[in-house]
């Protein structure tokens, strides 16, 4: 296996570069946003039920294959929404998380607020270390790049023929249970009561294989592809001991890709590790704060997900590895001296 190489930086410092001034701005951006959270999470389930209804009244073979992908983007919300409750950016107070695993983790199968932040939190602490459960899921072939077209086409298979499913529910829990518990946990007696519910009400209304079509299928097929594709956009694997700079990408969504994908700012991951206590909606604010301050450098930003992706699979081309090999590194930030 080939060892992957550092990505050239797109930043050229973290947050103690940043003047005081800088640093206060970041400071008021900080806390949870419920307002935001809860308009993304009810128009992801406005797009889900009018998306179903057309697809049910037009009845065609391409309306169910749009509305199979267009149900698995939602699905990539509730996904999103869901880390946000993880770092309590989302709904606060006592049923916080209750709500928020009843709006968007209990549908999406095996997944809770609580198992979710066992992981997730034990990436953030422990970044790149054997500690890190993300780093040792993601280390391998699988996450290696370049990679071959054979290998790939391998994976996306695993993916839309549901197989990657079972895999993916693994990877968000955690067998760790002393780390990051949560202080106000949905009642385990919720979960099992919400699928009874809804399997009650899909016998009531004869809906089961529109529940079957709709909802299970882009749940076992696109979305893990999705979900792929997020992974592989947050880190470079395979990087034992890198710091975030060295192994995350900062990449601008084209406009089609926000209508078409939108990701709730997650390709802005550096700074989600640098102020995990900033909602997905400031970090836009975030990006341009260090703008102003120097600290990017624009010709090793991406500019979409298939400028990225091309770069990945280009790093076993000489010619490619040395159009995009990093200059010299930056003089040293004099706030840090």
């Amino acid at each position: 296996m080939n060892r992957p190489k550092s990505l050239p930086p797109a930043l050229l410092g973290d947050k103690n570069s940043l003047s005081d001034h800088a640093r206060a701005e970041i400071l008021d951006l900080n806390g949870a946003r419920p307002q935001a959270f809860l308009w993304q999470a009810f128009g992801a389930w406005a797009v889900i039920i009018a998306t179903i209804t057309l697809a049910t009244h037009v009845d065609s073979v391409w309306m169910s294959v749009l509305a199979i992908i267009i149900v698995a983007t939602r699905f990539n919300i509730f996904a999103l929404l869901v880390h946000e409750q993880v770092h309590f950016l989302g709904l606060r107070g006592r049923y916080g998380d209750l709500i928020a695993d009843l709006l968007v983790a209990y549908p999406l199968f095996g997944v809770t607020v609580e198992s979710y932040a066992k992981v997730h939190l034990s990436h953030h602490k422990f970044y790149f270390t054997e500690k890190d459960p993300d780093h040792l899921r993601k280390a391998g072939v699988d996450w290696t790049f370049p990679m071959s077209h054979s290998h790939l086409a391998r994976l996306l298979i695993s993916d839309v023929t549901g197989l990657s499913f079972i895999k993916l529910l693994k990877g968000k829990r955690h067998e760790n249970t002393n780390f990051f518990g949560r202080p106000r946990p949905s009642p385990k007696w919720t979960r099992p009561v919400f699928y009874l519910l809804v399997g009650a009400l899909l016998t009531y209304t004869g809906a089961w294989s529109i529940f079957l079509m709709y909802w299970v299928l882009p749940l076992l097929t696109v979305f893990p592809l999705i979900v792929r594709l997020g992974a592989v956009s947050e880190h470079v694997y395979n990087l034992p001991g890198a710091s975030v700079i060295e192994s995350s990408p900062l990449i601008i969504q084209k406009w089609w890709e926000k209508l078409l994908l939108p990701n709730l700012n997650f390709t802005f991951h550096a700074y989600h590790h640098f102020y995990p206590g900033i909602a997905w909606i400031n970090l836009p604010k975030v990006h341009e704060i260090f703008a102003r301050e120097k600290l990017l450098s624009e010709q090793h930003i991406f500019q979409g997900y298939w400028a990225y992706l091309r770069y990945l699979q280009s790093l076993g081309d000489k010619s490619s590895a040395m159009a995009t090999t990093p200059g010299p590194a930056p003089a040293r930030n004099p706030r840090n001296t």
